[in-house]
């Protein structure tokens, strides 16, 4: 599990990301709750955030870093011809869809709109994902014009969105299939275009 980490006079820090925020939500979690989930003090967590929203944007931060990361990894891997466009594709709906973090993904895009800074970080993380994408379409189809790889982009960030929250739909397709079958009619519906 992803965390938060700042160094307060020299010692390690993190705090754990998805239990209590997942159960509860940002709100609902008390800084002793944190404290006692982190192992220390309030105070030594108010060391090193001034306040809950503080927190709130690490965890988000580092929550979207650790998402870039796995795309550059896939674009790499796409270059390098490790990877084809649809098991791309794959691979990322499956580690999305593996997650099972509804939860704590609802109270982040809801903090988004409360907070213009974890706004700001959504936007800046969502133009960057778009970026990612127009690189895989643009592999898979590199005849489309610039206006139908937007589209696509589009198409793409939607469904990875979408597939991060299957779970609240019960869904009758596994994890595997899902990303297996979303995979392969994105990459048809792209080289048919």
């Amino acid at each position: 599990m992803p965390c938060s980490k700042r160094r307060p006079a020299g010692i390690a820090f993190c705090i754990p990301q998805g239990m209590l925020f997942g159960e509860n939500g940002f709100h609902q979690t008390s800084m002793s709750e944190l404290a006692a989930e982190a192992d220390m003090s309030v105070g030594l967590i108010y060391r090193a955030f001034k306040s809950k929203d503080e927190i709130i944007e690490a965890i988000v931060s580092a929550d979207f870093d650790r998402k870039l990361t796995e795309f550059e990894n896939l674009r790499e891997r796409l270059r390098d011809e490790a990877l084809t466009v649809r098991q791309t594709f794959e691979e990322l709906f499956q580690r999305t869809i593996e997650e099972n973090r509804e939860a704590l993904a609802f109270d982040i895009l809801a903090e988004g709109f409360r907070n213009a800074r974890v706004g700001k970080i959504i936007d800046e993380s969502c133009q960057r994902f778009r970026d990612y994408f127009r690189a895989f379409i643009r592999t898979a189809n590199n005849r489309l014009s610039d206006e139908e790889v937007e589209g696509a982009a589009e198409l793409a960030l939607c469904c990875l969105l979408g597939l991060a929250h299957r779970n609240i739909s019960r869904p009758k397709l596994g994890a595997a299939q899902t990303a297996r079958q979303s995979a392969l009619m994105i990459t048809m519906a792209l080289e048919g275009i």
